[in-house]
């Protein structure tokens, strides 16, 4: 009987391997302002010129790469709209949590205020390969020279330029963790409380969202909310009956929560 070879099931590393020339993008980036548009001898387009081309990974390949590596793989983005969508930021960019693996990660992308469509599709885009390269996908790309190399080459000054600015600040350490975030709008879902309005009782800043929320406000968040929730719960039970009798408990208020 032949020995069965054993299949070895796949691992993050998968991520890190090297694209395939065939699967690197090239990118035009104008030197000038003053250039005028032409056919391009180096990759044969019609773009601005003169211009220098950049390595990167396309949205096909990067997507391929995820499906190699877990066929299960998924995004979400990190807030959501009270309809249920995507929620942007105040610059028009998206946050978005990727799973791989079961390893969560996140990413930022945006269009550089495009409009439309194609400018959503290409925010998801810019916020995968923004989030995947956090695993090590296209990460010699990102950075120009040696990576491992004994030499410090700096940080973000030797980072790729890639289709729309990828290199955005990412989340403050002192805010809320992820496991800390679910539980936040789990409750707000519970308690029919929207993000915004109830920031703003939290004295957050008018453009502020859940996820930024710092750590030293997290007991308190969760506090208002429960505080919130067992409010609801009183007021359904006195509606369907069970309030006490009149005067037994005449000398106690109602809770005051303001949201």
């Amino acid at each position: 009987m032949n020995a069965q070879t054993k299949i070895e099931p796949p691992t993050l590393a998968k991520m890190r391997e090297p694209f395939a020339p065939h699967q690197i993008s090239k990118l035009p980036k104008p030197t000038t302002k003053d250039g005028r548009k032409g056919k391009c001898a180096e990759c044969g387009g019609y773009h601005m010129l003169p211009a220098v081309h950049l390595d990167y990974v396309g949205h096909a390949a990067l997507t391929d790469r995820l499906l190699d590596t877990d066929p299960e793989w998924n995004w979400e983005p990190l807030a959501k709209t009270p309809e249920g969508l995507p929620q942007f930021d105040q610059n028009g960019g998206l946050w978005i949590k990727l799973t791989v693996l079961g390893m969560t990660r996140l990413g930022y992308g945006s269009a550089d205020g495009k409009r439309g469509g194609d400018a959503i599709k290409e925010i998801i885009g810019d916020a995968l390969r923004n989030a995947a390269m956090r695993f090590g996908a296209a990460l010699d790309l990102w950075h120009k020279g040696d990576l491992h190399g004994d030499a410090d080459e700096g940080e973000d000054t030797k980072s790729q330029s890639r289709p729309a600015d990828q290199r955005r600040e990412e989340p403050h350490d002192d805010r809320i963790n992820e496991a800390q975030l679910t539980k936040i709008q789990m409750l707000l879902k519970a308690t029919k409380i929207d993000e915004i309005t109830f920031l703003r009782g939290m004295g957050a800043p008018s453009d502020a969202r859940i996820f930024q929320l710092p750590q030293s406000k997290f007991s308190e968040a969760v506090e208002r909310l429960e505080a919130k929730l067992a409010q609801m719960a009183k007021e359904e039970t006195n509606m369907r009956g069970n309030q006490p009798p009149a005067g037994e408990f005449a000398d106690l208020s109602e809770d005051d929560i303001p949201f």
